[in-house]
C-alpha cells in the first residue's frame, strides 16, 4: 500500500505536484502512467516478474482509489439520491 514513511515521501511530493500541473487530460494522465512503468521496468529488467509485480503495484493504486475515494463518495451520493434499487437493503 502507498502508505510509506514520511521521509521517503518528501522526496515525491513537489516532482508529484509539479508533473499533476503539466496534466490536463485523461489522456495525459494514461500517458505519464505508462511511461513512468515503462522507466521502471526497463530499470528493473524486463522479465516476467518485474511485470507481474508493476501490474499488482497498479492494481492495488486502482483499489485504493476506489477505497479510499470513490467509496465514500458513492456512500454520500446513495445516502442523498437513494439507492437504485430495494437490493441496497442488503449490505
Amino acid at each position: 500500500m502507498p502508505y510509506i514513511e514520511q521521509k521517503d515521501r518528501d522526496k515525491f511530493i513537489q516532482k508529484v505536484e509539479d508533473l499533476s500541473d503539466l496534466v490536463n487530460t485523461d489522456g495525459e494522465l494514461n500517458y505519464c502512467i505508462t511511461l513512468l512503468v515503462h522507466k521502471i521496468l526497463k530499470k528493473r529488467g524486463i522479465k516476467y516478474q518485474n511485470m507481474n509485480n508493476l501490474v499488482g503495484c497498479l492494481e492495488c493504486a486502482k483499489q485504493e482509489f476506489l477505497r479510499i475515494v470513490v467509496g465514500p463518495y458513492e456512500n454520500e451520493k446513495k445516502q442523498k439520491n437513494g439507492g437504485v434499487s430495494d437490493l441496497y437493503k442488503y449490505k
